[in-house]
């Protein structure tokens, strides 16, 4: 598991408002969480943004897997890079991830 993530979880599950324990996050990270962006749900992490909660990945194999995925449809072949990541987003999310799928 991601370090940031492995802080993100025990802020979220602690509910807990520390700078001290926030400011080890990287920056993405911190910035997300700043935000109100990760929500603790069953113990499932999601990201939000205005409109979408998604799943927060950190397990390369998982995402390993959605970069796989994602560009194919079976009614529509191969996507273009602005679909795929359009398809991403609305399942998804992790570090960096608009990097990864480009």
């Amino acid at each position: 598991m991601d370090k940031s993530c492995h802080i993100l979880l025990q802020l979220l599950i602690k509910d807990c408002k520390d700078p001290s324990i926030s400011s080890k996050l990287d920056e993405i990270w911190k910035n997300a969480y700043d935000e109100g962006r990760f929500h603790l749900l069953e113990g499932i992490l999601y990201h939000r943004t205005k409109h979408t909660r998604v799943m927060a990945l950190t397990d390369r194999t998982l995402i390993n897997s959605i970069l796989h995925e994602c560009p194919y449809s079976v009614a529509a072949g191969h996507l273009s890079e602005d679909k795929t990541l359009e398809r991403v987003k609305t399942c998804s999310w992790w570090q960096n991830w608009k990097k990864d799928v480009s």
